[in-house]
């Protein structure tokens, strides 16, 4: 990501920031899981949705990868195709905190400092096969999955739970992924 997107970023996780506030009095607070293993956590992740975000304009075959470093942060590397699976390669890299170490479950994220954005995990697989990650004003969302695909039954059921955390989840956008082989 170049000079002039990573600010865009910035400017804008700043503003989703103070805009959210304001508008966060009308709604419940959002809620996190209770814990987050991070080594579990830790890995690529693709994403299966999200509620589209100019940063992210044009992406396809977008990963999230998270791996942790020597003074307890995490690296973050956001890669995707720009408008097609055969597109041009697009990557950010930024990285993560904990700010409630006593689940592990809210972080920050950075990627043009000093700026940093709320990370929240708001619903996680028992496995981590899936998680999504969202924004305590509902500004931003994501679902991942460690597979480029998800199960429709699992998806309907994330929605379900989205919703009762007041996401409007019309707003949701599905990611396109590059559908996995079937050698075997």
């Amino acid at each position: 990501m170049g000079m002039p997107r990573a600010l865009v970023l910035a400017l804008l996780v700043a503003a989703g920031c103070a805009s959210s506030a304001t508008e966060r009095g009308a709604l419940p607070a959002l809620q996190t899981v209770q814990h987050v293993e991070l080594p579990r956590y830790l890995g690529t992740w693709y994403e299966i949705a999200s509620v589209p975000q100019r940063f992210q304009r044009g992406c396809t075959a977008t990963t999230a990868d998270y791996s942790l470093r020597d003074d307890g942060e995490i690296d973050v590397l956001n890669r995707c195709r720009k408008e097609s699976l055969d597109g041009e390669r697009d990557e950010a890299k930024g990285r993560a905190r904990v700010v409630d170490s006593k689940t592990n479950a809210k972080l920050e994220v950075s990627f043009f400092r000093p700026f940093w954005g709320d990370y929240w995990i708001i619903d996680l697989d028992e496995d981590y096969r899936w998680a999504v990650v969202g924004h305590p004003g509902r500004d931003y969302l994501w679902i991942l999955s460690r597979e480029p695909t998800l199960d429709p039954e699992v998806y309907e059921g994330i929605l379900e739970r989205l919703r009762a955390q007041h996401y409007d989840t019309a707003r949701l956008v599905r990611t396109l992924q590059p559908v996995p082989s079937a050698e075997g």
